[in-house]
């Protein structure tokens, strides 16, 4: 990053290469390793959430190396609340959030991850969003498309929302943006980080 303050371009080209970077760091651990921190990802995250009857949680299908949370979605549905999923019905808009459930019928979506292919369309309780990196004030490095940013300023009831990543995805700033919005918290496989408070 040159010195001085960077402009739009510059913090464009340095997020594009720590995300090429963090993304490899991710897929190179191995398989076991990323199971057992999944494990751990999933307790802290039912523990922060409390009691999901009721409630809608919106998760994702693992991609590229993220934490697998799919045992977790089934633990949502079976003890009463109700799983849903993101979907891009539109390039550059906000998604939208189908409801899902194991056993429900899944289709190819955009990147071809699994999306719903029937679920009704619902308003998340709570959203567990997955980070490429994270910084201490809790605001996320995402693939570049700005879908969550743009989702979460668009909807009129803020849920509460969690960033899932690897404890080694930390970075020391993303150089947030206007648009940029901070999670609530990101849950790694070494705990729950709250954002840091400017003085």
């Amino acid at each position: 990053m040159p010195d001085g303050s960077p402009s739009e371009t510059d913090i464009a080209r340095w997020r594009k290469a720590e995300r090429d970077r963090l993304i490899a760091e991710r897929l190179a651990i191995d398989p076991d390793t990323r199971l057992a921190h999944a494990g751990r990802i999933a307790a802290s995250l039912e523990a922060s959430i409390g009691p999901v009857s009721g409630r809608i949680v919106s998760v994702y299908w693992p991609f590229r190396g993220e934490p697998d949370l799919r045992g977790f979605m089934e633990r949502v549905t079976g003890n009463g609340g109700t799983c849903a999923l993101p979907v891009v019905v539109e390039r550059a808009r906000p998604v939208v959030f189908r409801a899902w459930k194991p056993g429900d019928r899944l289709e190819r979506g955009v990147w071809n991850i699994p999306v719903p292919a029937d679920g009704a369309e619902v308003v998340p309780d709570v959203v567990v969003a997955p980070v490429v990196g994270f910084d201490p004030h809790c605001y996320r490095l995402g693939y570049g498309g700005g879908y969550y940013d743009r989702t979460l300023a668009a909807l009129t009831r803020r849920p509460a929302v969690f960033g899932v990543g690897y404890a080694a995805a930390a970075i020391a700033t993303i150089h947030p943006q206007p648009h940029d919005i901070p999670m609530d918290a990101i849950v790694t496989e070494t705990g729950v980080i709250a954002p840091k408070r400017s003085a």
